[in-house]
């Protein structure tokens, strides 16, 4: 049997899946790594399960996550959105992805590239961790206050400190696969 990380249900096999594939991987697409944050705020409060079986049906009601149309979004998507029992129906979250979305967008008009930014946070290459369980991970990191500080500035919502580094850990900016878990040498080979 494979060794996984402390946190994965194995008995679910969405959350494996996610591990095994997903989880840790380095990211660098701009849009991608939105829509992670995005997604990771939608979690405040909930599993991240939630989040995984409800990501498809999200992608579907917002519009494949592209910041572009979400930035545009009226009362009406307010409404449909607010309406629709596939996806987590916060006022707060969706009014937050809406007003995120067009951050991003002003980031963008700024001549900031969102990957690089985001990536400047960890020296542009991933951290390696090798904590030995999953109680000795730490749920923030100096370098995870920092950029939920920036983001927050910037105007970001949903974006504190603990949420940042699920969002780091989970686009592979940390590394924190247990050194027993069979996906913690892989990745760290993953590098630009």
């Amino acid at each position: 049997m494979l060794q996984r990380c402390g946190w994965v249900n194995i008995d679910d096999p969405i959350y494996a899946e996610y591990h095994d594939t997903e989880w840790g991987v380095p990211e660098y697409d701009s849009r991608a790594l939105w829509e992670k944050l995005m997604l990771d705020g939608f979690q405040a409060g909930l599993a991240w399960i939630t989040i995984l079986r409800k990501r498809e049906t999200m992608r579907a009601a917002f519009d494949g996550f592209q910041p572009e149309i979400i930035a545009r979004y009226t009362d009406a998507d307010r409404e449909r959105l607010l309406a629709d029992p596939g996806i987590i129906r916060s006022k707060s979250k969706i009014e937050a992805a809406i007003g995120n979305a067009r951050t991003y967008l002003d980031m963008r008009e700024r001549g900031i590239d969102f990957s690089d930014h985001l990536w400047s946070f960890v020296g542009g290459a991933p951290i390696q961790n090798a904590w030995p369980s999953l109680k000795d991970t730490p749920t923030k990191t100096a370098e995870s206050e920092a950029l939920s500080k920036d983001l927050k500035k910037r105007g970001f919502k949903f974006v504190g400190p603990v949420i940042v580094y699920a969002f780091m850990q989970a686009v592979g900016m940390v590394n924190d696969h247990e050194p027993r878990c069979h996906r913690h040498e892989p990745v760290k080979r993953l590098v630009r």
